[in-house]
């Protein structure tokens, strides 16, 4: 996104006639396009909007053709670099990710979240993320069906999530999230808990050390003896 949006838009806005030719041959209006590529926060977050646009068109976008410097191992924090806006399949994915999204009914600037989600309960819930191509480390990955009005429900990506550090105290700070929640039975309460969590981008914190434990506000403690 930081590599690539910027100069995604102002090509955009710089077409003639703010058109681009479709891979069928067909001239798409894509002028709607440009300002929500511009506004994009760059961001997978169930709320950012053209994240789902950049997706659709960096998807249909030919690898070999997006950059003008190439990915090099002799500089691979500053490879790849500079969108090829020049390359023919620009202009011809960006059509093609915008016809499919009206095909679609949906909006070039539909939050993430309205059409990437798991279904708990019989409601939805919103999932953030992306593809790995994307650069987006949250993986999340759903099958696209236009006819169904975008993707289908997540079924591939992120799990078990773990963020560990230490704040110059003896005890680890620990973050974790299981992103499905923990129990595949729908009437258990721990069913969606940690999903709603993973759409809030919320964690649940883990406590290591005995103080810690005691500070819980859910502890409850069962003392097993010998009874004999």
């Amino acid at each position: 996104a930081d590599l690539a949006a910027a100069d995604a838009a102002k090509a955009c806005a710089a077409l003639p006639g703010g058109t681009a030719t479709g891979s069928g041959g067909q001239a798409v209006d894509v002028s709607g396009a440009c300002g929500v590529l511009a506004a994009w926060d760059h961001r997978a977050g169930t709320s950012s909007r053209g994240a789902l646009l950049f997706d659709r068109f960096w998807r249909r976008f030919p690898t070999a053709q997006q950059w003008k410097v190439p990915f090099s191992v002799a500089d691979p924090v500053g490879t790849p670099r500079t969108l090829n806006t020049d390359a023919p399949g620009f202009a011809t994915a960006l059509a093609d990710a915008v016809a499919e999204l009206r095909a679609a009914d949906i909006p070039l600037d539909s939050p993430l979240g309205e059409h990437q989600f798991v279904v708990r309960g019989g409601k939805r819930i919103p999932v953030p993320g992306g593809t790995e191509s994307l650069g987006v480390w949250n993986k999340v990955e759903a099958v696209w069906n236009p006819a169904g009005g975008g993707y289908t429900e997540v079924t591939t990506g992120s799990s078990y999530l773990q963020a560990v550090g230490w704040d110059g105290g003896r005890c680890p700070v620990a973050r974790t999230l299981l992103t499905y929640s923990q129990s595949s039975n729908p009437d258990s309460r721990h069913h969606d808990d940690q999903t709603r969590l993973f759409s809030g981008e919320k964690w649940v914190t883990s406590r290591f050390c005995e103080k810690d434990i005691l500070s819980s506000p859910v502890l409850r403690v069962v003392r097993a003896g010998d009874h004999r």
